[in-house]
């Protein structure tokens, strides 16, 4: 599959779960223990907030802080959707053989970014999807592309702090995808008691 294909339908994926978050879902709790459903949501939007300028050619200098705190206000369906709309086109736009980006850690090829993108789009995806009741399946080739980049990286991933660590996984190439990112494909938000 194509990076600006895999990116795009991940894209697409985020937002219809994103819009189907229910009204008073947005203090929901997420297979991100440190994040409620409305702080998962500004993560992904400050995400895809700095591929806009990244793609454009902007150092993380250049960018600073402006995509720090709250980026999601009082409407944060109106943010992630608005977010992922510049996003899918700015890539769409600059996603090209040899067009690179500057990251944190220094210079990085655009697709390795866009691939970086798709899976935490993917992830956090499912993460959204699991606290808010939605349906949690994710298309088999997306999961399939995603896994393939990820193998190589995983450890250099958990390294770094970037997921947690791995989790048993029981069922297909799903669960392993999730264990991977260090979620349990069976989690269930707590009960309140």
């Amino acid at each position: 599959m194509e990076t600006s294909e895999l990116f795009h339908r991940s894209l697409v994926r985020w937002r219809e779960i994103v819009r189907g978050v229910g009204e008073g879902q947005w203090a929901a709790p997420t297979p991100c223990a440190e994040w409620d459903v409305t702080a998962l949501v500004n993560h992904v939007v400050g995400e895809m907030l700095w591929a806009v300028p990244l793609f454009e050619g902007a150092t993380i200098d250049e960018v600073g802080d402006r995509f720090e705190g709250d980026l999601v206000g009082p409407d944060p369906l109106a943010a992630a959707v608005a977010a992922a709309e510049a996003a899918d086109a700015v890539v769409a736009a600059r996603l090209r053989p040899g067009a690179r980006v500057h990251l944190s850690y220094g210079e990085e090829d655009a697709g390795e970014y866009a691939l970086q993108l798709s899976a935490d789009l993917l992830v956090h995806g499912w993460d959204l999807a699991a606290a808010t009741g939605q349906d949690r399946r994710i298309e088999p080739d997306l999961v399939a592309a995603v896994a393939g980049w990820f193998a190589d990286r995983e450890e250099m991933y958990r390294t770094g702090g970037a997921v947690g660590p791995r989790v048993p996984a029981a069922g297909g190439p799903q669960a392993a995808l999730l264990a991977a990112f260090g979620r349990a494909a069976d989690w269930e938000p707590p009960h309140a008691s």
